[in-house]
């Protein structure tokens, strides 16, 4: 089977990680699979923040935890060391889109290098927050950016679950 095909067959959210930080050329390599994601008009209007800082990890955890509702000690990450977060330039029209397209192929390219990942809401509120804003203006990123998501990467601590069967009815063919 194709390489691409068998990837995104196989692939699956992982909900326990190993504390071990993958190296910075693996995330490079993630991150990069990230901003070759199709955009609408060309416009390229995506970010993507990768956090391996374990003090701003926790940063994010806490707010991520918070806005869940989850109670202390929770970690809405698993356990992953590195968390890639996707953000979208708010004047973009299709940002939401695009930086779906983001995600979606980072998870591929961590999957195909031997890593887990999941993706985790809440990034919309984080950077909606006047301290996300002002961390965001911290680490030189100018302008109005909007939130898509979190991918929490690492190595799993678990076996991945079995595919879910596909629910009939979902392609339509008009010929």
């Amino acid at each position: 089977m194709n390489e691409v095909l068998k990837n995104i067959k196989e692939r699956r959210s992982v909900r326990k990680f190993k504390p071990d930080l993958p190296g910075k050329a693996t995330l490079e390599t993630i991150a990069e699979a990230g901003i070759y994601a199709a955009s609408g008009r060309g416009q390229q209007a995506t970010k993507t923040i990768v956090v391996t800082d374990p003090a701003v990890r926790q940063k994010i955890v806490e707010a991520n935890r918070a806005i869940g509702g989850w109670g202390e000690g929770f970690d809405p990450f698993y356990g992953a060391p590195a968390i890639l977060i996707v953000l979208f330039d708010k004047s973009c029209r299709t940002g939401i889109y695009d930086g779906s397209l983001v995600m979606g192929n980072m998870m591929l390219a961590a999957h195909s290098l031997g890593l887990g990942s999941i993706w985790i809401h809440r990034a919309k509120e984080e950077f909606d927050g006047e301290d996300f804003k002002r961390w965001l203006a911290d680490l030189g990123v100018d302008g109005e950016w909007e939130g898509v998501g979190h991918l929490a990467v690492g190595y799993a601590d678990c076996d991945l679950p079995a595919p879910a069967e596909r629910k009939p009815g979902r392609i339509v063919w008009v010929e």
